[in-house]
């Protein structure tokens, strides 16, 4: 995989390289990039200082001044807003991930009911927030997709889903759980719409979900991007570099996402 070195030379600013390297990233990404990150770590003796959380919302801490070398996020939307406008390089997709259903265990769902599940009125849907988290914007396009099955159902499903993560105001989860898990275990949705990776961290906190696969008509992918910001250190250009690298791409594909061929 060519790395992103040679167009990130231009926003490196000179001097020494940094002892800390400070790394922006998708909620969807933390249990990867931690690992990707103590790996660099013990690699190169640089520190990764991490940020985990909605790609919307860090996208626009970082457009307020939040200091930020590497940015990646759960779509390429947010770091090619900041590289058109000039707060960051070249953005390179370096992941792929899926929308997977996670349902109560009292749910009775297949991949071939999913849709007539979501649409029955005694079901509660939640999903992530639109705009402020990226797998909120892939679960409305899944309704759309919806649609084509059968006619009304985006309309029916954009009114009764549930924002429950991923915004500005969102409840958080203890300190060490998982949010989907925590949000499931507590019963706030019967069906919830996130990342396939997601759904296995979630399962492994509460046993009994049931993971559900969307079915072809209503599968939506995303496709995760990284970028420099403006004005990052060498050590941020190593550590994108990393991400991208073998070293990177295995533990990614470890976690359940899809990686780009090289």
């Amino acid at each position: 995989m060519r790395t992103i070195v040679l167009a990130a030379c231009l926003l490196v600013s000179g001097g020494a390289m940094a002892d800390t390297v400070k790394l922006h990233a998708a909620g969807s990404l933390k249990a990867a990039l931690t690992q990707v990150a103590g790996d660099f770590e013990k690699a190169t003796g640089h520190k990764v200082e991490t940020a985990f959380g909605p790609s919307g919302l860090l996208r626009q801490r970082i457009e307020k001044g939040e200091p930020a070398e590497v940015f990646a996020s759960a779509n390429m939307k947010h770091p090619k807003t900041l590289e058109k406008a000039g707060r960051a390089g070249p953005v390179r997709m370096f992941a792929r991930n899926k929308l997977c259903a996670i349902a109560q265990p009292g749910v009775a769902v297949s991949t071939d009911t999913l849709l007539d599940v979501l649409l029955d009125p005694k079901i509660t849907v939640g999903t992530s927030t639109p705009k402020a988290d990226p797998s909120g914007d892939y679960a409305w396009r899944l309704f759309a997709r919806a649609d084509k099955v059968m006619p009304g159902a985006e309309k029916t499903l954009d009114a009764k889903a549930v924002k429950l993560t991923g915004g500005p105001t969102s409840q958080k989860a203890p300190k060490g759980r998982n949010q989907y898990g925590w949000v499931m275990e507590n019963k706030r949705a019967d069906v919830f719409l996130t990342y396939c990776t997601n759904a296995v961290l979630a399962k492994k906190e509460v046993p009994g979900l049931q993971i559900v696969t969307v079915p072809e008509a209503l599968s939506v992918g995303a496709d995760y991007g990284i970028t420099l910001i403006t004005g990052a250190s060498k050590a941020a250009v190593g550590l994108a570099d990393y991400i991208l690298g073998p070293g990177g791409q295995k533990v990614l594909a470890n976690f359940g996402f899809d990686v780009p061929e090289k």
